[in-house]
Order: structure tokens, then sequence, then C-alpha cells
């Protein structure tokens, strides 16, 4: 098996090492506001709900930039699309250091505003990648290594900020700065690094041919309509199983404040608890994108590989229904760390599901769509619970936990009826006989 691996050659996998990197300083970079938003909510005075409403300006700006982005992308391709989005970030990351009290509020909102719009761009460009470079059989477990990064990002994040800043919010601003130099690397190392493999020279003919085994060189790269797009049912059964994507977000924005508020963990204490929660949603993702290919190597279509390793993430994550029970901080901590895992194995495979149906050339458009749909959702969510925080006391995360658990198997029932077969649909969005 190595030498037939080595035969054919694992180029690819250089490509993925580098949405790797990007992915982490993505989430590094949108974490650190979870990590301090006790500090910050204490240094700058801020209610629940202010709060609320800057995480806000990020997913509508994010929303924005998954309809707009995904767009980019697909007109200036990968390379320098992915360029562009990862530049913006960057700038707007960097500016939060720049933020004065007296502004704090306003600030911060248009401070996120152009982080999230730039952030937009990353999963996008990434999925789009790994359909370029990888077969179908291996896009799931693909993603599951790059998608792995988010939570590196979020266990980085409160690690780095408890080592800088101090309870009281002295160097806050620091951590903010750092991924600026993050950033310019990795944009140094991809224009040097990015082609298409058909075009890049260290390519072999091997893996090209391995590469395009189950799917065809896209000769045809005429941009799809939106129109067109938003009429096929498919592209809303990805876009309602990115509804999710506010459970992730809960976790991230709100998880700090939840433990500080129940279990009154500190700045400095965090990093554990964080690490334990992403270590274990690393490994859902995984396993999770592992799984279904093992599935489909065994012999199981795709669509049956998909969709069970999805019912299989479902169930997993109901125990997260019983976390605002928990009495033990590191009860809770496990629950939402399987609450974590189930959910990034659960993205790796949803990620797929554009790729497996629709042209290359159309993916990080439809990409774009889902994430836009995941924003508003988080959006409402988050106007929801930080409302509910600041007049029902800490009663309202026992409502939040509860819907985190249980909503999967619903939004998984509304897939299968929107896309009971995945039949793969030709550059006319057509489906494929």
């Amino acid at each position: 098996m190595t030498t037939i691996k080595n035969k054919i050659g694992n180029y690819r996998f250089r490509i993925l090492s580098l949405l790797l990197f990007a992915t982490t300083i993505n989430y590094f970079d949108r974490s650190i506001i979870g990590v301090m938003a006790p500090t910050l909510q204490k240094l700058f005075n801020w209610t629940n709900n202010d709060y609320a409403n800057i995480l806000i300006s990020f997913q509508v700006a994010y929303a924005i930039g998954m309809l707009t982005m995904g767009g980019i992308i697909d007109r200036l391709g990968t390379k320098i699309g992915y360029t562009v989005s990862i530049g913006i970030w960057s700038l707007f990351g960097m500016l939060h250091a720049f933020v004065t009290p007296a502004f704090s509020i306003i600030g911060f909102s248009l401070a996120r505003f152009g982080l999230g719009f730039g952030e937009a761009g990353n999963f996008p460009a990434a999925i789009k990648t790994v359909a370029e470079w990888f077969p179908k059989k291996e896009r799931a477990y693909a993603t599951g290594i790059f998608n792995a990064a988010t939570s590196i990002g979020a266990i980085a994040a409160p690690f780095v900020v408890g080592w800088i800043v101090e309870e009281d919010g002295t160097n806050w601003q620091i951590p903010f700065l750092i991924t600026g130099a993050l950033s310019t690397i990795w944009i140094i190392i991809w224009l040097r690094t990015y082609k298409k493999p058909e075009e890049h020279s260290k390519v072999s003919p091997e893996e090209l041919a391995h590469i395009n085994s189950d799917s065809e060189i896209e000769t045809d790269t005429t941009k799809i309509p939106w129109i067109k797009i938003i009429k096929k049912r498919q592209a809303w059964a990805f876009a309602i199983a990115k509804t999710t994507d506010a459970v992730w977000w809960f976790y991230l924005f709100w998880g700090a404040k939840f433990l500080s508020d129940t279990f009154d963990l500190k700045l400095k204490d965090i990093g554990l608890p964080f690490f334990i929660m992403y270590f274990m949603a690393d490994l859902g993702s995984i396993f999770g994108g592992y799984l279904s290919g093992y599935f489909i190597n065994k012999g199981w279509s795709i669509n049956k590989s998909r969709k069970i390793t999805l019912l299989l993430c479902a169930l997993l994550i109901l125990p997260v229904c019983y976390v605002a029970f928990a009495e033990n901080k590191w009860v809770a901590v496990f629950l939402i760390g399987i609450g974590a895992a189930g959910h990034q194995a659960w993205s790796a495979n949803i990620f797929t599901l554009v790729p497996d149906v629709f042209p290359k050339k159309a993916i990080a458009t439809i990409i774009g769509l889902g994430g836009m749909v995941g924003a508003v959702a988080s959006i409402i969510s988050n106007k929801i619970l930080g409302s509910l925080l600041d007049n029902a006391d800490n009663t309202a995360y026992f409502w939040a936990f509860l819907v985190a658990g249980s909503c999967y198997l619903v939004v998984l029932g509304f897939v299968q009826l929107l896309m009971p077969n995945m039949t793969p649909l030709n550059d006319n969005l057509q489906q494929v006989k």
C-alpha cells in the first residue's frame, strides 16, 4: 500500500497543509473575542446584549461575504480569491487593537464587520481547492483534516490570550496583532505554491490521474447564474444543513462566558477546558471525514455513506441537551466536547455534499449560499440569547443547549427530503444520466 501511494505521489497533501494553516489563522482570529469576552465586558462595561450586537456585526458581514466572496472566488479562481480573502480579514483583525474605550461598541462592531466579510472567503476557497485537488473518495477525509484547524485555532486562542492578557485587560490588543504576521507568511507561500493540479509541474501523471479518477478536469469555466443555482433543491439541502453553524458559533463565542457565568472560571483557567473541548472536536472532524470515505471504499454509494455518517453524528450530539444540568464543570466541558466533535464530523461531511453533486465551477458560490444561511441562523440565535441572558439570567443556557443537542436530527430530515438521491449535476446543472 505504501509503495502504491508513493508511486501516485502526494503533492495534494502539501496543498492541504496550506488550507490547514489558513483555517487555523482564521479561527484563531475569530476566537479571540470569545475567549476575552468576560474580561472585555468588564473593561468596556458591555451588557450581554452589547456583546451580542458586536457578534452580530461579524455575522451580518459574514452572511454578506458568503454571498459575494463565493462568487468572487469562482470568478477570480482559487489562487487570487483566497489571497484577497485572507488579506481583508487580516487587516480588520489587526484593527481591533486600535479601538479606544470611548468608542468600543462602534469600534469593535466595525472591526468585526470587516473581519467577518474577509473570513467568509475561507471555506468557499478551501472546499473549492479540495474539489480541485482530491478525488471524491478522499474529499471528506481531506475536508475533515483542514476543518480540524477550526479547533486548532480555537485551542490556541485561550492559551495565547491567557499567556499575554492580564485579568484586568492589560495587553488585550496584542493577540489581535499576532495574526497579521502569520497571514503575511501564508500569502507568500500560497502565491508561490498554488496552481491547479493539471497545470502544476510537481504533480506526477499518476497523481493527476488519481485526482481525476472519479471526476473530470474542468474545461468549461463559464460562471453559472445565481438564479439557476437557487432553483436547485440540492443547493437548499446544503443551505439548510448549514443552519447548524449557529451551534458551532454558540460554542465559540459563548462557551467561555457560559463557563465563567456558571462555574466562575477565570481568563487564566480557560485554556485547559478549551483544549479538551476542541481537541475532541479535532478528533471528530478527522474521524467523521474518514468514516464516510471508509464506507465508500467498502462499496457503499456516496449517498448512503454520507447520510449514514450524518445520522451517526446527529445521534452522537444528543447528550449536549444535558449540559445545563451539569453541576461539575468537567462534566459540562466533556458534554460540550462531545457536541463539538459531532458537529465537526457533521461539518466535514456536509461540506462534501456540494462537490459530490455540483460541478467545480459552482462550488464556492454554493458554499457561500450555505454559509450565508448559517450566519443568518447564528445572528438570530445570538440576538435571542443575548436578550434572554440580560432578562432571564442563566436559565437561557438551558434552552440554548437543548436546541444545540437536538437540531441536527431535524435538519438531517430536511436534507433527506430535499435531496433523497445525490445524483451529480453537469455544467448546466442537469442530472448526469
